[in-house]
């Protein structure tokens, strides 16, 4: 098996048997960057020389026995919107464009504890304001399958990584489907856990109340073994829950015989492309030969969704973005008249037009006269979702539909119709209104050759659902064809 093949969990198991190395695994990776990051552009900082020396260190503690975690040694890379001490941290934005943090992200400190090695950040949308990674401030990042092709976002750049081999697996952020998106839209699994199972200390915030960080990776295995080395409760973050169930990696079990399965009808309906239909339906075909029950329901409020998501987030973004001013870090303009006009002219420059629309929405909808008529009402519709999907888990184990309505758009497709972008994310973004788990997993390709991604929703807590779910469907599905193999042709 060629070093790059393998999985995160397989290139672990081999460096811990001595068959392979931390050095190797990275010197591979830089190869592959080398190769093929000119096309795709999915970091915004990559020192490899940095990299060769972290590999290194690595490679010599796992030697003398000082480091055994279950990712010793595995290369990584970090979104750039999650804090690495004394490493450039941009969020893809101008305004952070010389911000170098003195302390890392609680999730990023887990992974190092569990010995994985930091590759570089990965591109992304500007401040995780966009669905394709096409609003950075660095560029945009081209899918691997093609490159002609978004790879989805935020998270674009870690997804496009993993497909194009140029890491072993990503950490990723989703406020509103930014993992699992990406992750179909690039033929990869991706994980949103259950909101406060994984601190967002050093996450720099978008939505506070709908962040969260998790795994993109090759298949549910290595997103299990990833889930148990980041998840933890942590006093520095407020909404951290403190759960002793997070042996992710129990639930990688193939018998999905009894289990409950809901198919929500709303999501099978106008605006979802008839190939993404077919396929997600098949998958489930496949987990009802294997004995699982499967059962149509009507899902309420969905038409909601995507307004109350919105409001919710635009508000809490011109709120969290407020403190980006020029002042004490980051991007400041050069020329400027007093105090008020360094702040305007700081903000017009730094921050890029999406980043704008949704600043500018969210204190609208917060304004004196609007609050209750937009944001209150989204909150009391946030509510309403949240008990739609009790209801529906007092019937079911899992949810299972699409990822998005269609597979990878072309670039330059979305950013025309910022609408038709936010229409997008239709069945995701309930999903962080609700604080509720999802994976994504590829379960089959469109005619263009795009990967379609199946989602499976768990209830708040129940990750060992989905993951029982995801990895029974993986093993019945075999062996999923690789983005990797266009690259290295």
């Amino acid at each position: 098996m060629d070093l790059l093949d393998m999985t995160a969990a397989e290139l672990a198991a081999g460096i811990k048997s001595g068959s392979t190395s931390a050095v190797e695994a990275m010197e591979a990776v830089i190869a592959r960057i080398k190769k093929s990051e000119a096309e795709l552009n999915c970091y915004v900082t990559f020192d490899e020389e940095s990299a060769r020396a972290a590999a290194a260190k690595a490679q010599s503690d796992i030697e003398a026995g000082r480091l055994s975690g279950p990712l010793a040694g595995v290369p990584v890379a970090i979104k750039d919107n999650m804090c690495t001490k004394g490493v450039l941290t941009t969020c893809s934005s101008r305004i952070l464009n010389n911000f170098v943090p003195a302390f890392s992200a609680e999730a990023v400190r887990n992974l190092e504890k569990a010995g994985a090695v930091m590759i570089g950040k990965t591109n992304m949308d500007e401040f995780a304001m966009g669905s394709t990674t096409e609003t950075s401030a660095y560029g945009v990042t081209r899918n691997p399958w093609n490159t002609e092709h978004v790879p989805g976002g935020s998270s674009g750049g870690s997804a496009a990584a993993v497909a194009a081999k140029e890491c072993f697996f990503a950490l990723g952020s989703d406020t509103g489907g930014s993992i699992r998106q990406p992750a179909s839209y690039c033929g990869v699994v991706g994980m949103k856990p259950t909101y406060g199972t994984v601190s967002r200390y050093g996450l720099i915030a978008y939505g506070s109340s709908l962040d969260q960080i998790g795994p993109l990776c090759k298949d549910v295995t290595d997103c299990a073994v990833i889930m148990e080395a980041i998840a933890s409760h942590d006093s520095k973050d407020s909404t951290s829950m403190n759960r002793s169930d997070t042996d992710f990696t129990s639930a990688l079990n193939d018998d999905v015989k009894g289990m409950k399965i809901g198919i929500p009808a709303t999501y099978f309906g106008d605006g979802l492309d008839g190939e993404v239909k077919n396929a997600v339906m098949k998958a489930v075909g496949v987990l009802k030969d294997k004995g699982a029950l499967v059962e149509e329901f009507e899902l309420g409020l969905v038409d909601y969704a995507i307004p109350a998501y919105y409001t919710i987030a635009a508000a809490e973004a011109s709120s969290n973005l407020e403190r980006f001013d020029g002042v004490k870090y980051g991007y400041r303009a050069p020329d400027y008249e007093g105090l008020h006009d360094m702040y305007k002219k700081t903000r017009s420059e730094g921050f890029g037009a999406e980043v704008k629309r949704r600043i500018m929405l969210g204190s609208f909808v917060l304004s004196s006269g609007y609050y209750d008529a937009y944001y209150l009402k989204a909150l009391r519709v946030k509510a309403l979702i949240k008990k739609a999907f009790d209801d529906a888990f007092a019937k079911y184990d899992v949810i299972i539909g699409p990822v998005a309505p269609t597979t990878a758009p072309r670039l330059g497709e979305s950013l025309s119709d910022p609408i038709k972008m936010y229409l997008g994310d239709i069945y995701t973004i309930s999903l962080n209104l609700a604080g509720l788990p999802g994976i994504s997993v590829p379960c089959g390709i469109d005619s263009r050759g795009l990967p379609v991604g199946m989602q499976i929703i768990g209830d708040c807590f129940k990750e060992k659902n989905i993951i029982r779910a995801a990895y029974a469907y993986e093993k019945a599905r075999g062996r999923f064809p690789d983005a990797g193999e266009r690259m290295a042709d």
